[in-house]
């Protein structure tokens, strides 16, 4: 049956689903999550220029849905040829299903060429299949991205999100054009949340400014109120704290329904009390409660997209501390305290590692601000034990915020104090290694 080898297997798997070298690649990198082979390295191996190792053969088996002990045996067919074996050896009699699947490799790539002028004909190049899809992987992103490694979820938000950029520059019906925007803007915010916390403002902003316009395109008030808050997110952690505030501000003149309105209020509120404004940070705490209390049924996609109750106590502690006083510091350390059990108790999805971090480090906080600095010691062993890979630049930002707060003369140099500032530092500096955060950053 002709050329059995490696190679000539990967041609044929390839062409049958009328694949580029370098959507098998696309694919390849996907799954390995990191983005290390090109097109011209599955070339390399089509033309045997290199043989696949094992676990890369295992990744090529999965790609086309074939058993791996099939590009197995091909690889031992190629290596037979080159160690100069006989005709007969080294043939592969190819099992069934996959060898009327190579075999028909010719008549599917010809259907595969009759369905893309079908596509032509009708002007479009996605229909209802292609964006559900989408809006399933979207919502399955959103849902992880708050419990998962953040390179993890990266690597498919850039997949996802480009692949909608290449739909939207062709032709498909108008509603089918609207919900690509809408899946646009919200993978565009997604990314602008990786650069949030990574640390990269100016990136995030660009992404933010993209989600926006999609989100206008779209016509969906939802999204450009929480495209908002992202805004506020950078604005805050930028140090523009009254910018931050406006934003949010912004984003409540959107007709949004769901918990976006907590989430505004809550940021709002944050932003007021680091700049002073105390009343004002405590009626926007309140205008956050009434909020929540009017939601009702579910946001459109769970996850980062929602605004959960335990985020919003998480929220109300890092305001009422930012507030100061015995008696706003006690509240805070009840709302962090909430917050971590709230989470604790969610569904492992819906674990927030950053709120929990963030939690756990105003309870510290406020614990320090009473006086009882073997408290704050506990609270923190929560963060100072944990990988360094899962703390956000906001995290480490607050690290290094408590950190100078045990310099105050309060301590008097207290060996306890001085011992707790040096694992905050060490933590800190640990988590903004490069080793931290792989260098796969947004562009």
């Amino acid at each position: 049956m002709g050329d059995t080898g490696i190679g000539a297997l990967l041609v044929r798997l390839r062409t049958a689903r009328g694949w580029s070298q370098q959507r098998v690649a696309d694919e390849y990198n996907a799954l390995e999550g990191r983005s290390a082979k090109t097109g011209k390295e599955i070339g390399r191996y089509e033309r045997e220029a290199r043989i696949p190792i094992p676990y890369a053969r295992r990744y090529l088996a999965q790609i086309f849905g074939v058993d791996v002990a099939l590009l197995d045996q091909a690889v031992a067919a190629s290596k037979g040829r080159r160690d100069g074996a006989g005709a007969g050896e080294g043939e592969i009699t190819l099992p069934t299903p996959e060898a009327a699947y190579v075999r028909g490799a010719r008549l599917s790539e010809d259907a595969v060429r009759s369905a893309d002028f079908a596509r032509f004909i009708a002007q479009r190049n996605a229909d209802e299949i292609v964006v559900e899809q989408l809006e399933a992987d979207v919502g399955r992103l959103a849902r992880t991205y708050v419990s998962h490694p953040l390179m993890e979820q990266y690597v498919e938000i850039r997949r996802l999100r480009d692949g909608v950029f290449d739909l939207l520059r062709g032709r498909q019906h108008p509603r089918q054009t609207t919900d690509l925007y809408l899946s646009a803007s919200r993978l565009c915010g997604l990314s602008a949340h990786v650069c949030l916390d990574l640390g990269d403002y100016d990136s995030a902003a660009t992404h933010a400014r993209t989600a926006r316009a999609c989100a206008e395109a779209a016509g969906h008030e939802g999204m450009l109120a929480w495209v908002r808050a992202v805004e506020s997110l950078i604005a805050y952690w930028t140090g523009r704290y009254e910018q931050a505030a406006r934003l949010a501000q912004a984003g409540l003149r959107h007709r949004a329904s769901g918990s976006i309105g907590a989430r505004l209020a809550s940021l709002e509120a944050r932003a007021l009390a680091v700049v002073g404004d105390s009343a004002g940070a405590l009626a926007a705490l309140s205008d956050a409660e009434r909020s929540r209390e009017g939601v009702s049924g579910r946001d459109e996609v769970p996850g980062v997209f929602d605004f959960p109750i335990a985020k919003q106590f998480a929220y109300a502690g890092t305001t009422l501390l930012a507030v100061g006083g015995q008696e706003r510091v006690q509240k805070a350390i009840v709302s962090a305290g909430t917050a971590i059990r709230l989470y604790r108790s969610a569904d492992g999805d819906d674990q927030s590692v950053g709120d929990l971090f963030a939690s756990h480090l105003d309870l510290a906080h406020g614990h320090l601000l009473l006086g009882d600095l073997d408290g704050a010691e506990e609270m923190l062993g929560f963060v100072l034990t944990a990988s360094p890979e899962r703390m956000s630049a906001s995290i480490v930002r607050r690290l290094t915020v408590l950190g100078r707060e045990l310099e105050g003369p309060q301590y008097g140099g207290a060996a306890q104090a001085v011992h707790l500032r040096e694992r905050l530092q060490h933590t800190a500096v640990r988590a903004s290694l490069p080793a931290a955060h792989p260098p796969e950053l947004p562009t």
